[in-house]
């Protein structure tokens, strides 16, 4: 007699895993993030929003010709001269005073020390970094992963993106605050073990991933064709995922 028992649908957190599964088979590691020190990721993610990361480029280039690229040195220049270094980046007045008010808090209540900032627990470096003028939740969580060694994921466009056109969130996460913290809570459910053993380079390689495929395959126009997540793209499609 045949079973009329329905197999179990994945969850959206275990899709997601198989998602990313998918993408290391496609893809292999990727140990991405252009920097060599952990304030140059402090730098490159204040400097990187609503810019490309060419103009960033020039940005830092200036930054080390004028000796601007540690902590010391960029608490040294003064702030029109900052301003005039990272104007390739554009919005120079936003992102200087920026730059600045997170140098005057790790003085102020860190000793200036990177390490000191880098021991507090997550919950409560994260609310800290958010609290500073210039510093929403993707710059925070890229300054919590790559700067400062925290297992946190980076929930950008990319990420959105795949979420949004494999349907795992209903309603599609939105382009504010509300849906970014809801694309993170998705991907710490995924990878709780992960984020429960302070994995952070776990999480670096998956951010890295959704940027490979989202360059590849998921811009602002999907090119589905040879995508490795055209699999679960079915599944959507076929009304299973709902």
């Amino acid at each position: 007699m045949k079973s009329t028992r329905r197999s179990k649908k994945p969850s959206p957190a275990e899709r997601l895993r198989t998602i990313h599964d998918n993408l290391v088979n496609a893809y292999g590691p990727q140990a991405w993030w252009p920097a060599q020190t952990p304030f140059e990721v402090i730098l490159g993610a204040y400097l990187t929003q609503n810019t490309a990361w060419k103009a960033v480029e020039r940005s830092l280039a200036n930054l080390r010709e004028a000796d601007a690229f540690t902590v010391e040195g960029l608490r040294r220049v003064p702030l029109p001269e900052l301003k005039e270094l990272i104007r390739p980046s554009g919005f120079p007045t936003r992102k200087a005073p920026a730059l600045k008010a997170f140098i005057t808090m790790l003085d102020a209540e860190f000793q200036g020390s990177l390490a000191a900032l880098s021991a507090q627990p997550t919950p409560v470096l994260r609310e800290r970094l958010l609290a500073l003028p210039g510093v929403g939740p993707e710059t925070a969580d890229a300054i919590l992963l790559y700067a400062l060694g925290h297992a946190v994921p980076v929930a950008d466009e990319y990420l959105r993106r795949i979420v949004e056109r494999h349907r795992l969130i209903q309603p599609p996460p939105r382009k504010d605050r509300q849906g970014y913290e809801s694309l993170v809570k998705l991907t710490r459910d995924a990878f709780s073990s992960e984020a429960a053993a302070g994995h952070a380079g776990f999480f670096n390689e998956f951010h890295a991933l959704t940027v490979a495929v989202g360059k590849a395959h998921c811009g602002k126009t999907a090119r589905c064709t040879g995508c490795p997540l055209a699999a679960d793209l079915k599944y959507v499609q076929s009304g299973s995922a709902h």
